[in-house]
């Protein structure tokens, strides 16, 4: 049995694929599973003992054509939760048999088996295992449902280079590739001054693309945290986020990185809503300014607020932060 699986969705998006490739190689132990992702996927699914193959596919420079060609008539299912037309005809046109999508998918009409994909408060990661009913043979108790991430031994001892202890810190990851799901300047800053102020080790971690908005945080902030924002890898934000004993984060990627790793989260909402789906799997608490009838603006969020105000992370104050924290810490 071959079986291949499409996400060429976000960061976020690829780590909660991980339980559908666990539970895949659950029903078909001697399979060959491969999965088609973004580059991102070599960090992600590096030393995942679920996966055979990985196919990279960055749209904005390779040739559909050739990524046809490619896995054309090598696979007996396909199961894609990316909802792309992209995903449904680049499947269609590789001659897979038993194509397995969302009736919500760009050219839904090309895949064999639908499964229904509403926004109504049902998670990512429970969203996507549905596609899995309609495999030939289908077990519920094979299924496993927490995304997970495997560190080397090198990478897991990461920490160590920055004189680090083990669950003795705290992570904030201030940036998102939307401007709009970013919790304000002033929020990060009082919350930074407020963690060290109490004696708490805090570290700053995100891509290059979030240098320019840590340092306008850290240009108001009155302490200064480790800041490794575009100074560190993926992988090693990994090792940071697991051995943190908590993760504050805008709704984005590192909460999916905490919860693979089982660390607690403060998840930051704005624009977005819980009822995308999208919220910590587990061991999460979500701030949100709640009855604002302006939210959800998006799925994603925008570079701009819509109608200007951006109150929906104007109005969540400092010591909204700060109460959950003391929750969980205590």
């Amino acid at each position: 049995m071959k079986i291949l699986v499409y996400q060429t969705a976000f960061l976020g998006d690829l780590i909660l694929t991980t339980p559908l490739l666990e539970s895949i190689k659950n029903i078909y132990p001697n399979s060959h599973l491969a999965i088609i992702a973004k580059s991102f996927g070599k960090d992600v699914l590096k030393n995942n003992p679920f996966v055979d193959e990985l196919i990279i596919f960055e749209k904005s420079k390779d040739s559909t054509i050739d990524l046809i060609k490619k896995i054309r008539k090598r696979f007996d299912i396909s199961i894609s939760p990316h909802r792309s037309h992209r995903a449904s005809y680049v499947l269609f046109f590789a001659s897979i048999k038993k194509r397995i999508g969302f009736d919500k998918a760009g050219f839904s009409f090309l895949y064999t088996d639908l499964v229904p994909h509403r926004f109504d408060g049902t998670h990512e990661i429970d969203r996507n295992l549905k596609l899995l009913e309609k495999l030939p043979d289908f077990d519920e108790k094979k299924i496993a449902k927490d995304p997970k991430l495997f560190l080397d031994q090198v990478e897991d001892k990461y920490i160590q280079k920055y004189n680090l202890t083990s669950k003795n810190y705290i992570v904030i990851a201030p940036g998102s590739k939307w401007a709009t799901k970013r919790w304000t300047e002033k929020g990060f800053a009082s919350l930074i001054d407020y963690l060290i102020s109490k004696n708490e080790d805090v570290v700053l971690i995100g891509g290059k693309e979030d240098e320019e908005f840590t340092n306008r945080i850290l240009s108001i902030a009155k302490y200064t945290p480790l800041n490794l924002v575009g100074k560190s890898s993926l992988r090693e934000s990994f090792a940071i986020i697991k051995h943190s004993k908590l993760l504050i984060s805008n709704d984005s990627a590192p909460v999916h990185m905490a919860v693979a790793f089982n660390v607690p989260i403060i998840d930051i909402y704005g624009p977005t809503v819980k009822d995308f789906g999208f919220y910590p799997y587990k061991n999460g608490i979500v701030v949100e300014i709640e009855g604002l009838k302006c939210r959800p603006c998006g799925l994603h969020g925008h570079d701009k607020c819509p109608i200007g105000t951006h109150e929906c992370m104007e109005k969540i104050n400092p010591e909204m932060v700060i109460e959950n924290i003391d929750k969980i810490l205590s």
